[in-house]
């Protein structure tokens, strides 16, 4: 009676699985909506899964030909240039037409051999690899171009990745000799500067002459003395406009200069330059001047300007996410309790504070602190008050909601006791949960201290104060050495602050 009772069972148990469909019905169905046969063989989740996949991919598939072809409106042309713009599609139009008749196939089998179940690996796996090449495109990924520019990289990396050159200056004491000229000539000649014997001096000869005119015309060529420089060192040639701006000539694609001789001499002809002189600088003749420039000493090393803003800012960074970590402890460790369902469902109205607590926490910790950060620049303007106001904000979303799981997942045997003596709320939350919440409560603050440091850095990038700001501009204006200096302090502040939290979490938790 036993083993009969056993089969009796397995027959019914077979039943249950047999397919509603014959198996050449099923596969028909899965032409017309791929997945259908599956689940008209009894293989729903199977079924659900293919019908999804498939019209996914194939959603996709059309997106981007829409997209490769969206310049004609022509829909015959569109598709016949997309698939000539981008050939890949090719061969996501291949692989999918291969998922399609899979499916069929798959659905013929399901519905022959009832009571299989469980996912499609094989179709499944098809399908990850439609989604690979479709990422691979929309991701415009170029590894042909990734590694034959890879060269052009290293000098910009190889600055970031060793600044030190930038953080090290050496004051230099500039001697600079000068000799005026005058333009146009006048029939009074300008006088010429005397030679000394002891001192650097510069002659100039002519003592006046014309500009280099719009069209290009070269204008007076200029030769230039110089005697008792140090020798053996290079001089800068600069001019001085009637404006007093001071600026370099190039000649030849290079800033003009000179080597002196073991004597200290020099001679060098330069060219007078073209200038547009407003009308303010009024009409006749004007002054001109010649100065030379040489480096007559270097003191010692000494902290470069990039060092010192960098040491300044990194320095706010870590006060910034110091202060939004306590502020978002103070607003999150009330608001814990509230968003805790194990401590707020014994009421209606404790029930409705939970969700409307857990609701604005899921909104406030859905916006990153990126965008919070622009909108505290909006409203308190640039600097570090913005980026403490936004990363407080985004800390008590994320540590409350930390915080109430934490709760939810305490031992609820004391809190049971507490009760069990008449205790109100309060004492039962003083007695009962906070005691079992510390530990949890420590770990994640560190956690979230480290993360606040962070992306302290990053909010710079909007305005909101800190080394990111400082390390922005610096991108901005190509000084990747300086850039790198800030990299390099990022990355020892974090691994410093790294170390030191695993200290307090080995000691508190």
């Amino acid at each position: 009676m036993k083993k009969k009772s056993n089969k009796k069972m397995g027959n019914e148990s077979q039943e249950t699985k047999n397919s509603f469909v014959p198996p050449f019905i099923a596969s028909i169905c899965s032409i017309f909506l791929p997945g259908l046969g599956q689940i008209l063989a009894r293989a729903y989740r199977r079924g659900l899964i293919l019908f999804f996949s498939f019209i996914t991919v194939t959603g996709l598939l059309i997106w981007r030909i829409f997209q490769a072809g969206r310049r004609y409106e022509d829909i015959l042309t569109k598709i016949s240039k997309a698939y000539y713009l981008e050939p890949t599609l090719i061969l996501l139009t291949i692989l999918i037409a291969i998922i399609y008749i899979w499916i069929i196939i798959d659905a013929f089998i399901i519905a022959k051999r009832s009571g299989i179940s469980g996912e499609p690996a094989g179709l499944l796996f098809m399908v990850l690899i439609v989604f690979f090449i479709l990422g691979w495109q929309i991701g415009e990924i170029d590894l042909i171009a990734f590694f034959s520019r890879a060269d052009d990289a290293v000098p910009t990396i190889t600055r970031v990745m060793w600044p030190w050159k930038k953080a090290i200056e050496y004051p230099k004491e500039i001697m600079t000799i000068s000799a005026e000229i005058q333009s146009p000539c006048t029939e009074i000649p300008f006088p010429e500067a005397e030679p000394k014997e002891d001192e650097p001096f510069l002659l100039v000869e002519p003592t006046c002459g014309d500009t280099t005119e719009v069209d290009g015309t070269p204008g007076t060529t200029f030769s230039l003395t110089g005697s008792n420089y140090d020798p053996l060192v290079e001089v800068e040639i600069w001019w001085k406009d009637p404006l007093n701006n001071e600026f370099r000539q190039r000649q030849e694609g290079e800033y003009v200069k000179a080597i002196t001789d073991e004597n200290g001499d020099f001679n060098v002809d330069i060219i007078m330059p073209y200038r547009l002189m407003p009308p303010a600088a009024g009409e006749g003749e004007k002054i001109w001047e010649i100065q030379t420039r040489q480096i007559v000493s270097i003191g010692s090393a000494q902290p470069s300007k990039e060092l010192k803003l960098a040491i300044e800012k990194m320095i706010e960074t870590i006060f910034i996410g110091m202060m939004a970590t306590f502020f978002g402890i103070i607003f999150a460790i009330p608001l814990s309790f509230l968003a805790a369902k194990n401590l707020m469902s014994e009421y209606t109205i404790t029930k409705a504070i939970y969700y409307v607590i857990r609701t604005i926490l899921n909104i406030v910790r859905s916006i990153e602190p990126l965008i919070w950060a622009i909108i505290a620049v909006i409203v308190v303007g640039l600097g570090p008050f913005a980026g403490i106001l936004a990363l407080s904000l985004h800390s008590m979303a994320a540590l409350a909601k930390l915080y109430s799981e934490a709760i939810e997942s305490i031992d609820p045997g004391p809190i049971e006791a507490i009760h069990a003596t008449g205790a109100n709320w309060v004492q039962t939350i003083a007695f009962a949960v906070v005691p079992q919440i510390v530990p949890p409560y420590v770990s994640f603050t560190i956690y979230r201290w480290d993360i606040n440091i962070r992306m302290s850095t990053i909010i710079g990038f909007v305005g909101g104060g800190g080394i990111g700001f400082l390390l922005s501009q610096w991108i901005r204006l190509l000084d990747y050495r300086a850039a790198g200096i800030a990299v390099w302090f990022i990355a020892i502040t974090v691994a410093i602050l790294d170390y030191l939290s695993a200290e307090i979490r080995e000691k508190f938790v």
